[in-house]
């Protein structure tokens, strides 16, 4: 399937009044203190589609991948869906030539819905259903990862046609990110260790359905430290050596994953995608070189740095308390049901109010969500006005990855919708949840 980026999705520049980074690429000032996404006041948004609401900038997306697809002009750039996926994400990702990470059924079916082309996706998961692979196998997935042996005879048993796979490798790689995200080390859920994998490959070679094309690795999320990738990059290749002179097999695809990192407040490491890009190509020319290889096609997978900053969220106030030790509580209407980010690995966000004069008077508050958790605080040590006060509106920045997509419904408290900006107008991606939505799926009266 040829896809050809129609005339909408042409990208123009942003205002020079823009805030950057962590904000969105079309992000600017507005008048009385709003700020405009896309060409759209984040105050009128608030007004039609209420709040919380996620916004998410069109512009930025498309500009992230291309950014990607520039610097990496001979190698498979697929954005992982689980950052966030919709059938609009899926249909511009298959508009600016990107390739699907997907790894669920459901977000097969996604991708499948749109009529994304079924070669350019790759199917991962450490505990893949056999509801999983069987969307997938009937969907004519791409590459499925392999992460345990005993997947091998399951993909096998299913497959109705010689299926292309791939070996996810645990490389022994310390990320030195935060735990919940760290997936190169030996320690954790991912990937097989190299006598795994070689276990793996050999059953692959059993199995007249199956084709063995290649490995994969991804050492985490939010990696600072580019050479992590590259070292990553060196140790798979030298397994496919070993796996050559052991099997006479070659490693023509070798998938490196993604977990390049995103600035959330100022100060945050901003990846530079083309001197990383020319890295990583001469580590692995060099290394296949020296190890007698045949240069493998390259793919790596990101999502969050697609996806992140164009994403903003908008709260309103519900209330406001100071307590005996002298700390500020803001309340929003949202919180962990929409952002378990915060809790979950302690991230930290840029937050702004919206759609106010500037005030003279500022403190430093913590803003807390609406759920009934102690932990549900969302941002410490955030510079607002003095008299904030209830029915004021917040924007939070870089909420386009991980957060509608894990989301949840705790305390029957329905999910944001998901809002698309760009040229001065917005649509609804994905609506609010509602209770009667909430209730349909209580069937126990």
């Amino acid at each position: 399937m040829t896809t050809t980026v129609p005339p909408e999705a042409r990208i123009t520049g942003p205002s020079p009044r823009r805030l950057g980074s962590p904000w969105p690429l079309t992000a600017r000032q507005g008048v009385a203190g709003d700020l405009v996404v896309g060409g759209v006041s984040l105050v009128e948004l608030a007004g039609r589609y209420g709040t919380p609401t996620y916004v998410v900038d069109e512009v930025d997306v498309r500009t992230r991948c291309r950014t990607f697809r520039g610097a990496f002009p001979d190698v498979e750039v697929a954005y992982a869906g689980k950052a966030f996926l919709s059938r609009a994400m899926a249909t511009w990702m298959a508009e600016e030539g990107m390739s699907l990470d997907l790894c669920s059924a459901g977000e097969v079916g996604v991708a499948e819905s749109v009529g994304f082309p079924a070669e350019r996706t790759i199917l991962h998961g450490n505990a893949k259903t056999v509801a999983d692979l069987e969307v997938a196998l009937s969907y004519g997935v791409g590459r499925i990862v392999l992460d345990s042996a005993s997947e091998v005879a399951r993909v096998a048993v299913l497959a109705q046609r010689p299926q292309r796979v791939l070996i996810r490798v645990m490389p022994g790689v310390d990320a030195h990110t935060h735990p919940a995200i760290a997936t190169g080390s030996e320690d954790q859920k991912f990937g097989l260790r190299p006598g795994g994998v070689r276990d793996a490959v050999r059953r692959v070679l059993e199995q007249p359905q199956l084709v063995y094309a290649g490995l994969h690795c991804h050492i985490g999320s939010q990696v600072g430290d580019p050479t992590d990738f590259l070292l990553a990059a060196r140790r798979v290749l030298e397994l496919a050596r070993a796996l050559r002179d052991e099997f006479g097999v070659e490693t023509t695809d070798l998938d490196l994953g993604g977990g390049y990192p995103v600035p959330y407040v100022v100060g945050d490491i901003a990846f530079d995608v083309a001197p990383f890009a020319d890295q990583l190509r001469r580590t692995v020319q060099d290394t296949c070189a020296r190890l007698r290889l045949p240069v493998p096609r390259l793919t790596i997978e990101p999502g969050r740095a697609i996806a992140a900053r164009a994403g903003v969220t908008l709260y309103r106030v519900v209330s406001v308390k100071r307590n005996a030790g002298g700390r500020t509580f803001v309340a929003v209407d949202g919180g962990f049901g929409d952002n378990p980010r915060a809790e979950m690995y302690g991230a930290r966000y840029t937050v702004r109010s919206v759609g106010r004069p500037a005030s003279s008077r500022h403190e430093i508050v913590t803003i807390v969500g609406r759920y009934c958790e102690a932990g549900d605080v969302l941002a410490e040590d955030i510079l607002l006005p003095a008299d904030i006060h209830p029915g004021d509106l917040l924007a939070v920045a870089c909420t386009g990855a991980y957060h509608h997509s894990m989301a949840s419904s705790y305390n029957l408290v329905p999910r944001p919708p998901v809002v698309a900006v760009r040229d001065e107008t917005s649509r609804l991606l994905v609506r609010r949840e509602t209770d009667v939505d909430m209730r349909c799926r209580d069937v126990g009266l």
